[in-house]
């Protein structure tokens, strides 16, 4: 799977900043960062990226208002707005136009992640079906009823859900020597972040332990290790 982002985001400092957060994504790939609205569009049809990190004020254009230009030529775009915006009614907008989420600056790091992980689990989750059904819909839309993807979900803790979890358990299972977090969340296609929490989280509930193994140059490394 990759994902190619657009940040269309008018001071050059917090674009880079989230490039380098989502470099931390292996599946995503930055193709362009865009500083007005002009400079947006000409990236998305340059690019035809699945993902658009859009800010709303912008020098030339609120990012609002390109709203209904990228919807009409680019109706399968995702976005997510990040800006400094608390109006109600520019929220409003913006849900109204199909926005995946809306992210207040200045954003922590912690929640970023979070949000572009419940991204890729959702665009995962869309491209592994061709046909649909409600338990489907449901986990896409984040209902909460009895059908078989989420019985264990309410259960759990914020920031952790019932289809990685389930991942990262496998993944530990096929290894008997155990695995680093950074070996796991290769093998998920996660951040190193998102795996470590998982394993930390597999560890409350006595279904994972750890160990810390010093490697050839003594380097100590935590191994995970399924119960």
């Amino acid at each position: 799977m990759n994902i190619k982002a657009v940040i269309a985001e008018d001071d050059f400092r917090v674009a880079a900043i989230h490039e380098k957060f989502l470099g931390n994504f292996k599946s995503i790939e930055v193709v362009g960062k865009a500083l007005n609205g002009k400079d947006t569009i000409e990236f998305l049809k340059e690019h035809n990226p699945e993902l658009l990190l859009l800010d709303v004020y912008m020098p030339d254009q609120l990012g609002t208002e390109l709203l209904p230009i990228i919807r009409k030529q680019f109706p399968h775009i995702d976005i997510i707005m990040i800006t400094a915006a608390t109006d109600k009614e520019i929220l409003l907008n913006a849900l109204n136009y199909g926005v995946e989420q809306f992210l207040i600056k200045p954003v922590k790091r912690e929640l970023f992640n979070q949000t572009i992980e419940e991204y890729l689990q959702k665009f995962k989750l869309i491209e592994s079906k061709q046909e649909v059904d409600q338990d489907f819909v449901n986990q896409l839309l984040k209902k909460s009823t009895s059908s078989s993807y989420d019985t264990k979900e309410s259960s759990l803790p914020k920031g952790i859900d019932e289809i990685t979890l389930v991942k990262v358990s496998n993944v530990l299972k096929s290894s008997d020597s155990g695995l680093s977090a950074e070996q796991v969340s290769e093998q998920i296609g996660a951040s190193r972040i998102t795996a470590r929490r998982y394993l930390e989280y597999l560890i409350t509930v006595k279904e994972c332990k750890a160990e810390v193994v010093y490697g050839a140059v003594g380097r100590p490394e935590r191994r995970y290790y399924k119960v």
